[in-house]
């Protein structure tokens, strides 16, 4: 301790005064007897002075150590005869007994280097140690970048391992803004470096306010010792130089080592499917090793790993459960074409991209961007759920109103959100009436325009080099940009469906178990509405069959169609429901 906090001879034996009292019932009575006051067994600062050889008055001023590092805690206002008291972590390290600081529980959190670190992150320790080895003077800050927040940790552990360090991991979040609360932090911190040999990584999340950025790197340049930054993108310091570490996703072949680690035996039954597991989701370790747990107790690999991939989307999007098939969706046989031809570029990419080496040519134009365009109720949303039940493969909506920001900069900070979430299990994303964000690109003439382009420019870029499925729907083509077009690999025109269609949807519309009694497909085809609308007047006269005891019958359709209508504001003529009863 002496060493660490730069002690002198006299603030050494005046903590030591401090701790005999502590530890030792003997020693307590001695202090009350220099006191002359049996029931003053506590030590004081005066007691130190008059007894201790060397005695000088700023070894109890707020700058010395014993104050600075908070090694003593004086117990009253009057510095001479108020009570001097050991800091209760700091008697536990002199008595031997880790401990961590009792203002520090709930704050940092320890981490532990993995046992059977991937050699791409064990590198990046090594080179991370390396670094602050050959330093003279202070370590400079290392600021680990990337959306694998588990990856930036196990690095952070393990390049603390290298030089013999334990390392605590510490959110932005309970970095105090205030400035006095956050330097009394700092010195705790750097405290607890010195007694249990341990270094800092304060973890930034991604989208979070700036002021809460700017006290964890307030906080980051008060502390002295080994330092890391982790953060999705890079942090800008104003007051020093933080060297940048990317960590990027593991490469597949070492997520399929850890997979068959994790798994043992049991992975020799699932090799061919692993492999497809292992291309398809780039899950962290941590979520590698809860997958493995969930196949050993029965769930197909591909099913865990889609579980594990879900948390981070599910807070920013809609997951919608697939219910429709091949057979529920009546389109003409050019559309249902290029729905299929969707479903190989997803299936197949793997192999075309990496293994025939398009890849390697460049990242852009890999997304597979797709757009549907039709009337409000043709399908397009139906269509999706095929595609994604096709692929075995989770669908999540996207809210537009909550992504698009008035705010500059804001709409492209949730887009990346979006997307970086959907990477980890290439989930199929719909971006619903895209009409909002994805609109023609205006002529800049002030500020706001020119943002607006940059949001769309962002948009296209990220769906250019998003591994996964992204699908937009509109119901104006027309209104989109032309260039924005041209990005996409399909477009697929949804026609408002004619009378031969629309029978077919009648023929499909009504589950197998569902009564139907007298339903004629071509004169319910007569009705010129969607297939959405469909839908809803089936649905609707299914309830009024149920209520009344019958299967459904024509009356009851022709009931539901008039509240449909009525719902549009739309007139039902004579000749769309003429001999229907």
């Amino acid at each position: 301790m002496c060493a660490a906090f730069g002690l002198s001879p006299f603030e050494r034996d005046t903590l030591l005064l401090c701790a005999g009292v502590e530890l030792d019932s003997s020693f307590a009575s001695a202090v009350a007897a220099a006191h002359g006051d049996p029931r003053q067994a506590d030590a004081t600062f005066g007691l130190a002075l008059a007894a201790l050889p060397g005695a000088h008055w700023s070894a109890l001023g707020p700058g010395g150590p014993l104050r600075r590092w908070s090694l003593v805690e004086l117990a009253g206002d009057r510095p001479s005869t108020s009570p001097l008291r050991i800091a209760e972590r700091v008697l536990h390290y002199l008595a031997g007994a880790p401990a961590l600081e009792e203002r520090l529980e709930g704050l940092v959190e320890p981490l532990s280097a993995p046992a059977a670190p991937t050699p791409s992150r064990a590198e990046l320790a090594r080179r991370i140690a390396a670094l602050w080895a050959q330093t003279d003077g202070p370590p400079p800050v290392v600021q680990l970048c990337g959306r694998d927040r588990a990856g930036a940790r196990a690095v952070a552990a393990m390049a603390a391992a290298e030089l013999g360090l334990a390392m605590v991991a510490l959110h932005s979040a309970n970095v105090p803004a205030v400035a006095s609360e956050r330097a009394a932090l700092a010195r705790l911190l750097e405290r607890e470096a010195a007694l249990a040999n341990t270094a800092l990584l304060v973890e930034c999340e991604d989208g979070e306010e700036p002021e809460r950025t700017r006290s964890a790197l307030a906080l980051v340049d008060e502390v002295h010792g080994v330092r890391l930054l982790s953060a999705r993108d890079p942090i800008p310091s104003g007051t020093q130089a933080l060297v940048r570490v990317d960590v990027h996703e593991l490469p597949e072949a070492e997520r399929r080592q850890l997979w068959l680690t994790a798994l043992g035996p049991l992975a020799d039954d699932l090799e061919g499917e692993l492999d497809d597991v292992v291309r398809q989701f780039e899950l962290d370790l941590l979520a590698i090793e809860a997958a493995c747990a969930a196949v050993r107790l029965g769930t197909p690999p591909w099913e865990a790993s889609r579980t594990q991939a879900r948390p981070r989307l599910d807070d920013l999007a809609q997951r919608i459960r697939p219910a429709a098939n091949w057979a529920d969706l009546v389109l003409p046989e050019p559309q249902r074409r290029t729905l299929r031809e969707i479903a190989i570029h997803v299936r197949r990419r793997t192999t075309v991209y990496d293994a025939w080496g398009f890849a390697s040519k460049g990242s852009r134009g890999l997304g597979i961007a797709a757009l549907f365009a039709g009337a409000s109720g043709t399908g397009k949303t139906m269509a999706a759920e095929v595609l994604a039940g096709e692929l075995a493969l989770d669908l999540y909506r996207v809210d537009l109103s909550s992504v698009v920001s008035k705010y500059i900069g804001e709409t492209e900070k949730n887009l990346r959100r979006v997307f970086d979430a959907a990477e980890e299990g290439g989930a199929i994303l719909l971006f619903d009436e895209a009409d909002a964000l994805f609109g023609k690109r205006s002529e800049v003439r002030d500020s706001h325009d020119r943002y607006a382009n940059i949001e769309v420019s962002y948009l296209l870029q990220r769906m250019e080099s998003y591994r996964g499925l992204a699908i937009l729907t509109t119901n104006q083509r027309s209104a989109l940009d032309p260039s924005f077009l041209r990005r996409l690999r399909f477009v697929v025109q949804f026609p408002f469906p004619d009378p031969s269609l629309r029978a077919e949807i009648w023929r499909r519309i009504f589950p197998v178990e569902t009564p139907t009694e007298g339903l004629d497909a071509e004169r319910l085809a007569r009705l010129n509405v969607a297939g959405g609308n469909i839908r809803s007047i089936a649905l609707n006269a299914a309830f009024l069959a149920a209520d009344a005891g019958e299967p459904v019958r024509m009356e009851h359709l022709l009931q539901s169609a008039r509240s449909e209508y009525a719902k549009l504001e739309k007139p039902l003529s004579e000749s769309e429901i003429g001999g229907w009863t």
